[in-house]
């Protein structure tokens, strides 16, 4: 559609040009519509004969409108011009701005959803697995990775039901398939801690409130447990594998991977639902 309407913009430009800089265009122009206006007047008188008094009218009126359009264009070519464009350009730009545009960083491509990512969304309602200590997510390793964490808060209860049982199933397909423990670092986020985070600078985030998915329980950040202990950072390679893996699992069951951001978020999933 966005083509088309450049295309008949386009057209319509060259011809209002066409119709300024060559009077002989011009010309040709006005007989084509003279023409038209000679064969209106046979088929009124045409009409006329045969008692059609309306059809009469209308064709009267068809080739008094032709004549003075004719007239216009010999004696306005530049007005004529500017006429035509200000005719098109309104429904053109009504075609370029009318389709509806997805929220941002929306992936529209369909995902391939792996069977057992499938059965388990059709199967049981899973349950969210028991929070670790505290202590876990404080520690100095993790402080100097996210320094803001302890705020931070966890519970699956203030999360999107549908955002949640996806989730559950990556941990599930995580754990069972491919050995990793993951563990939710923050779930749903108040604007007011949005806006804290994003006041710490644009290396934590650039969203403010309500403009994440936190803000309505649809977003996750997430890490792995090894030994009891929480692994966050990029440098362990070990957790960079689960990063892709995570990633690719996530994505089988319908959610938004940070991985793939320009500024990438390798533990954040969101679930992407448009505006009604």
């Amino acid at each position: 559609m966005l083509l088309f309407s450049m295309l008949l913009l386009f057209i319509a430009t060259c011809v209002g040009g066409w119709l300024a800089l060559f009077p002989d265009g011009r010309d040709a122009l006005a007989d084509a519509l003279a023409r038209l206006a000679r064969q209106a007047g046979q088929r009124w008188q045409t009409a006329q004969r045969r008692g059609h008094g309306h059809a009469a009218g209308a064709l009267d009126a068809a080739r008094g409108g032709a004549g003075r359009l004719a007239a216009l264009m010999r004696l306005h070519p530049l007005l004529a011009g500017a006429v035509l464009l200000l005719v098109l350009l309104p429904p053109l730009g009504a075609l370029l701005v009318a389709s509806r545009q997805p929220l941002p960083q929306v992936d529209e491509r369909q995902r391939a959803v792996n069977e057992q990512v499938a059965a388990l969304l059709r199967g049981e309602r899973l349950v969210a697995p028991p929070a670790p200590p505290p202590a876990v997510f404080t520690t100095a390793e993790v402080t100097l990775v996210r320094p803001q964490l302890a705020g931070a808060n966890r519970n699956w209860d203030l999360l999107d039901q549908d955002f949640a049982q996806r989730l559950l199933t990556v941990f599930r397909v995580m754990r069972e398939q491919h050995g990793y423990e993951m563990v939710l670092l923050e779930g749903y986020r108040s604007p007011a801690r949005q806006n804290e985070l994003a006041d710490a600078g644009g290396h934590v985030t650039n969203a403010r409130a309500f403009q994440s998915y936190h803000q309505f329980g649809l977003a996750g950040d997430c890490a792995f447990l090894r030994d009891g202990k929480l692994v966050i950072s990029e440098r362990d390679a070990w957790a960079m594998r689960g990063y892709q893996l995570y990633g690719e699992v996530a994505e089988a069951a319908g959610l938004t991977w940070g991985g793939r951001w320009k500024m990438m978020d390798f533990g954040h999933t969101e679930l992407r639902v448009r505006r009604r």
